[in-house]
């Protein structure tokens, strides 16, 4: 099935004269791995049926650094700061939305001092003000009455104390929303983290993500919900571990609400 997803790009509405309401910030996982590659297109879809006006920087678009910062490598991190925020500030951008809670802090908590100002939200809380604000409207359907546990990511939760717009989304799918011991300021890491994703774990007697893993099935959910790509691999991953993926999924918020709006 083809799928007819409208994605323009910064430089394709400059050339018609055009500025959007949103710049997406796609991120590096949400561009190449192929699990976040469908987190991407569910938030396209949703911004297409709300009739938002966005573009992406498509080629423009390089790592926000977060990687590289978080391993210690604090030149490469302002290299590939320093040529994003020459590009977006040409494109005289204000606001920018991304799935990724990594890119979400790095752009709107470290671009400012080398002067990249923006307004930057995660998915979950654009998604949350459309539907505050009517452009939106979702039913449960399909979810209602579903056990759903959500997963704080770090850099969304602790790190910038946004807690409550995923939540707010799992409610209005009329799902009933169980939290784990360990959520919202007490969450703990999936193991992810601080560049931890592209490299092997220390010695320990578990790995984080299984023992996450582990929280989120005492809940025994239908669903984990996620908010970060990292996240949703080092949960899928602890779910195949445990081997339960016949009976968990594990999804971003914004492919629920996209399933939720038959998109």
């Amino acid at each position: 099935m083809q799928e007819n997803l409208v994605v323009p790009t910064m430089a394709e509405m400059l050339s018609q004269g055009k500025q959007p309401e949103v710049l997406f910030w796609v991120g590096c996982a949400g561009s190449f791995d192929d699990r976040a590659k469908k987190i991407t297109k569910a938030f396209v879809r949703i911004l297409n049926r709300a009739n938002v006006s966005f573009a992406v920087l498509g080629t423009e678009e390089s790592c926000s650094g977060d990687p590289a910062k978080r391993a210690g490598n604090e030149f490469l991190f302002q290299m590939q700061a320093m040529m994003n925020i020459e590009v977006l500030n040409a494109y005289e951008i204000k606001k920018i939305v991304t799935a990724c809670p990594h890119c979400f802090n790095t752009l709107k908590n470290e671009y400012p001092e080398l002067g990249g100002k923006y307004e930057v939200l995660h998915h979950t809380e654009f998604l949350k003000s459309l539907l505050d604000s009517g452009r939106l409207t979702i039913e449960g359907g399909q979810f209602k009455g579903k056990r759903i546990t959500f997963h704080d990511p770090c850099y969304l939760g602790r790190a910038n104390n946004s807690y409550e717009a995923p939540r707010d989304l799992i409610q209005k799918l009329d799902a009933e929303l169980v939290e784990m011991k360990r959520s919202r300021a007490n969450g703990l890491c999936c193991g992810a983290g601080g560049a931890q994703m592209f490299k092997d774990a220390e010695p320990g007697n578990k790995e984080i993500n299984i023992q996450r893993t582990e929280d989120a099935l005492e809940t025994k959910p239908d669903i984990i919900a996620a908010g970060c790509p990292f996240c949703n691999t080092m949960m899928s991953d602890g779910i195949k571990n445990k081997e339960k993926e016949g009976e968990v999924k594990v999804v971003d918020i914004a492919e629920l609400i996209a399933n939720a709006m038959d998109l």
